[in-house]
């Protein structure tokens, strides 16, 4: 009898055992010796920095809390990374390359409103513009925007249907067309249009488009993000120059916490941190490092001799806010489709 109850109180603690261990990935419960996992999606160009960002985030966090944190990555052209998330991929943090992108997984009620604002600088830790990245010698002697719509000018740049980048270059394309035609809008389309026309490759994404362009040696331009064409250049410093236009835009990458995703998982705690430990300092150099402008105004001054600070820069309110531009430039039926399909 009396071992017929010791077995009834063993099998009674191994199944308290078991439903107390079932409590999911919580980073915020009592327990910080369990190592904790959240999954980042962000876009093409940023592998290097957040293989750098992670690594000295897991130390911050594991000082800060003692517990580990192993972060996953995901990469891909923006928009199409925003649909994945949208339709069911898990990410407790989207770092995607513009508003746009995240306003699209907040449509699809996994982003609460407001999310902005969450963090410093419209959620936008670091930012990035548009350049070109030619082969040695400048071969087509391309100096702006003007020389794209040449006859005999090869153009690679990402489908702004998939891509981030890729609206990012349209609309600084755009911004050039818009000045030097004193806004008058028939022209200024059939401007874009010329560009298009001479792009020989639509990648879905920035990093394909760079592999299309110096791997595969196809076209004689890139229209790139600064990181990545100077990433290129640093790797093939005999190979490839870049050229700043007259004109480009302020790209601001997005940062945003996946509300649904990490109440779910429990992981709000460590999201939360992943994401403001990018405005400190020693962030704000890796993505210096990586070739990404700094938010930190004080800190982008350090790399003064690595960026043109005097670059004119357009920004998205230009274009009325990403709202607007997304309906009037990249929704199906949008300017990007009428030109194109012509």
């Amino acid at each position: 009898m009396k071992k017929k109850l010791i077995s009834i109180l063993l099998a009674a603690a191994l199944t308290l055992t078991a439903f107390t261990g079932c409590g999911g990935n919580n980073d915020s419960g009592s327990d910080k010796s369990k190592k904790v996992t959240i999954t980042n999606v962000s876009y093409d160009p940023t592998r290097e920095l957040y293989e750098a960002y992670n690594k000295i985030f897991a130390e911050h966090w594991k000082e800060k809390t003692g517990q580990e944190v192993e972060i996953t990555q995901s990469h891909g052209g923006s928009g199409k990374q925003a649909l994945e998330v949208a339709n069911g991929l898990e990410a407790d943090v989207v770092t995607l390359a513009l508003e746009g992108d995240v306003n699209a997984v907040r449509d699809a009620g996994l982003i609460e409103d407001g999310w902005v604002d969450e963090f410093p600088l419209d959620s936008s830790p670091y930012t990035s513009t548009i350049v070109f990245l030619v082969r040695k010698g400048n071969p087509k002697n391309i100096q702006d925007w003007g020389d794209l719509v040449k006859e005999g000018v090869g153009v690679i740049t990402p489908n702004p249907k998939t891509s981030g980048g890729a609206r990012w270059n349209y609309l600084a394309a755009w911004a050039y067309a818009d000045q030097l035609y004193n806004g008058d809008e028939a022209q200024v389309k059939d401007f874009i249009k010329k560009l298009y026309k001479n792009v020989l490759v639509l990648d879905s994404g920035a990093r394909g488009a760079t592999t299309t362009f110096v791997e595969n040696k196809q076209g004689d331009v890139l229209l790139a993000w600064e990181n990545e064409a100077y990433l290129s250049k640093q790797d093939y410093p005999d190979d490839y120059e870049i050229i700043t236009p007259s004109i480009s835009i302020l790209a601001q990458p997005s940062v945003a916490i996946v509300d649904e995703v990490v109440d779910e998982r429990g992981t709000r705690e460590v999201a939360t941190e992943y994401l403001n430990y990018l405005y400190s300092d020693e962030a704000q150099r890796i993505a210096g490092d990586n070739f990404y402008r700094p938010s930190n105004a004080d800190i982008l001054k350090e790399y003064a001799d690595v960026f043109d600070l005097n670059i004119n820069l357009v920004t998205i309110n230009d274009f009325g806010g990403w709202a607007k531009a997304q309906s009037t430039h990249f929704a199906d039926g949008g300017v990007f489709d009428q030109i194109y399909e012509e």
